[in-house]
């Protein structure tokens, strides 16, 4: 006789109470899922997150309340999930989990590591010490009403990684608004400010601090003050973006210094956001008026010019919006357009603005013009229901039954089947993968005598190849050590291009990255024939890679047709003859929309129970 304690095996039960788990994220998906487990019975639970909780994170994020705004998300969830289950043992971590602390041997000490995560370098590196220290890895993204959770294993499944994924085009509101890291940050701010200044004008759409939100409170014990404060009328008149633009007469000079100076102030007041973070640098119109740019050549929507360029930019751009508005009346409201050269110069001018005032590289207007993507919102509902997922998927791991774990969509509508939540059989790993293959290796297409080294570590092994402090090599019978993850080593290097340390067409480049427990074989094939303003393209991995193996025509009817068990996956990306690219794996990275396919046919797709593929990579859309 089956022995229950409350719903579960009493084996599983007690394997609850002894396990160690890791919640990597607790915003939208990681409050619903920490409760899930203290509830489920799971008792040693560790959670790590970097941010800090957000007046927009309210209405979703139910751990979280008014007087909460500014403190350690981590922290605060940690206390509310106690409130379910006090004898529960949560350890609650304020930090990155990139920092190097969280070496391999720490993932080690947990039976299980769950993904609540919002960016993709984060996906990414969690994946890589997953893969690392032999753990099994849930991962989990949503996109408005659409979502997926997957099992990651290694040696048994295709990791994160296994297949490309589109630039990520949705972001939260609250690092767009105070903590962005990456140009399309900056875009979407733009694309935001513009609507606030010259649109219609949204809530959850706002670009700046809000002098009156308790936030601003960074000391504790005024938390509950300010959040008080903040209701009462008191003698602050609070008005709209597009009201005080109005005031000015849209005054280009003071828009500026409002926006990029003013507004950047403030955030530097936010001190805790930067203890872990460069902090932004405010920008004044008079120190910066008439200064002298560097001569830019080229197309002209190929140009990124200079900082004082782009301040020409806003202002002219703000005084034809003006003169826009003015035409159709006071009461009138613009439409974005990116095909409208005022509006495309206005949103450039700005995001290229904010991505100096954060330190990133600026963009061209053709840059910033592909780069300006769809805004999915938030749904509570859907966190909920892909957070029950990951715990559902956790307990068949525990009860040792992993090969019965799924990939499981989350659809808007329900498929011929009359279904909502569609599982699918998880792909073994892939063989060209060049993070999870046995010896991960790529082909690198550039050109030797104008990519500097620099190039070769931030762009293409830190930014597209996603390691954290990558050590590199050259295979070139002397073992020259060509970057250092050692501060100060190899900084000399830098600037010198990869041709003046021999390398040449054929050359190989070993690079470790020892935080992360990876090793990539990168070869170099020189070309002088790249397209215009692209500094390299990744060729594929080694040629003599056998292809991953196909599925026999009786196994892919098999699943074609489904099962008499409605339990069983209903699709597989092999009964779409096309390789998985998974989707929700991202969120904050997943397969839901990019280039070229509507929101409409994506929809069509899931309603149809197929799970998105390749081109309808979800991980430009999941946003929690």
């Amino acid at each position: 006789m089956v022995h229950l304690v409350g719903s579960l095996r009493k084996e599983l039960a007690d394997s609850l109470s002894t396990c160690s788990v890791l919640v990597v994220g607790a915003g939208g998906i990681g409050c619903e899922l920490l409760k899930n487990l203290v509830l489920t019975g799971f008792k040693n639970i560790e959670v790590i997150d970097l941010d800090t909780i957000d007046v927009s994170n309210l209405n979703r994020q139910f751990l979280f309340q008014k007087k909460h705004v500014g403190k350690s998300k981590a922290q605060v969830a940690k206390e509310s999930a106690l409130q379910f289950c006090p004898s529960a043992n949560i350890t609650a971590y304020h930090d990155s989990i990139m920092n190097p602390d969280y070496n391999v041997e720490y993932f080690r000490k947990f039976i299980l590591v769950m993904n609540a995560l919002d960016n993709r370098a984060a996906r990414n590196h969690v994946n890589r010490m997953c893969l690392a220290a032999d753990i099994p890895l849930i991962e989990s993204g949503t996109a408005g009403y659409l979502g997926q959770v997957t099992v990651i294993k290694k040696g048994m499944t295709e990791c994160y990684e296994c297949q490309p994924k589109p630039t990520q085009k949705t972001f939260p509101g609250c690092t767009i608004r105070n903590t962005p890291s990456e140009p399309i940050h900056c875009i979407v701010w733009a694309k935001y400010l513009f609507n606030q200044l010259f649109g219609e004008e949204d809530a959850d759409q706002e670009v700046s601090p809000d002098t009156a939100d308790p936030e601003l409170a960074w000391n504790p014990e005024d938390t509950a003050a300010r959040a008080t404060a903040s209701e009462k009328d008191g003698d602050i008149k609070r008005i709209s973006t597009k009201e005080w633009a109005r005031s000015t007469g849209y005054d280009p000079v003071k828009l500026f210094n409002k926006l990029f100076k003013d507004d950047i102030m403030y955030l530097l007041t936010m001190d805790k956001l930067w203890k872990k973070r460069k902090a932004p640098t405010p920008l004044d119109w008079q120190h910066l008026e008439n200064s002298e740019d560097s001569p830019v050549s080229g197309l002209k929507d190929q140009q990124v010019l200079g900082l004082w360029g782009y301040c020409q930019l806003f202002q002219h751009s703000v005084e034809t919006l003006r003169s826009q508005i003015q035409e159709k009346g006071e009461s009138a409201e613009l439409v974005w357009d990116k095909d409208d050269p005022p509006a495309m110069d206005f949103v450039t001018a700005a995001a290229n603005l904010r991505m100096h005032i954060f330190s990133m590289n600026m963009k061209s207007r053709f840059d910033v013009k592909s780069m300006a993507g769809n805004i999915i919102p938030a749904i509570a509902t859907t966190n909920a229901v892909i957070a029950g997922l990951i715990v559902l998927e956790g307990l068949k791991i525990l009860s040792g039954e992993i090969e019965s774990c799924r990939s499981i969509f989350l659809n808007k509508c329900p498929n011929l089947r009359k279904k909502l939540l569609v599982p699918c059989i998880l792909d073994p790993p892939s063989a060209n993968c060049y993070v999870c293959a046995s010896k991960p290796e790529v082909t690198v297409k550039l050109n030797v005598h104008k990519t500097v080294v620099l190039t070769l570590q931030d762009r293409i092994l830190k930014e597209r190849f996603g390691m954290v402090a990558p050590d590199v090599q050259i295979e070139d019978g002397k073992g020259t050590i060509l970057i250092s993850s050692e501060e100060g080593e190899t900084e000399a290097n830098n600037n010198k291009f990869l041709s003046d340390f021999g390398i040449r067409n054929g050359s190989r480049l070993q690079v470790d990255d020892f935080l992360q427990d990876y090793t990539l074989l990168v070869n170099v094939l020189h070309t002088e024939e790249l397209e215009r303003d692209v500094e390299f393209e990744v060729v594929g991995e080694a040629p003599d890679k056998a292809p991953p193996p196909q599925s026999k025509p009786e196994e892919v009817n098999s699943i074609t047709n489904g099962n008499k068990d409605s339990s069983q996956p209903s699709t597989s990306s092999k009964a779409l003859n096309v390789p998985l690219a998974h989707v929700c794996i991202p969120t904050m990275s997943r397969k839901v929309i990019s280039s070229g396919v509507t929101h409409e046919a994506a929809a069509h797709i899931y309603s149809r129970g197929t799970p998105l593929r390749e081109a309808q990579d979800v991980d430009t859309l999941l946003v929690e």
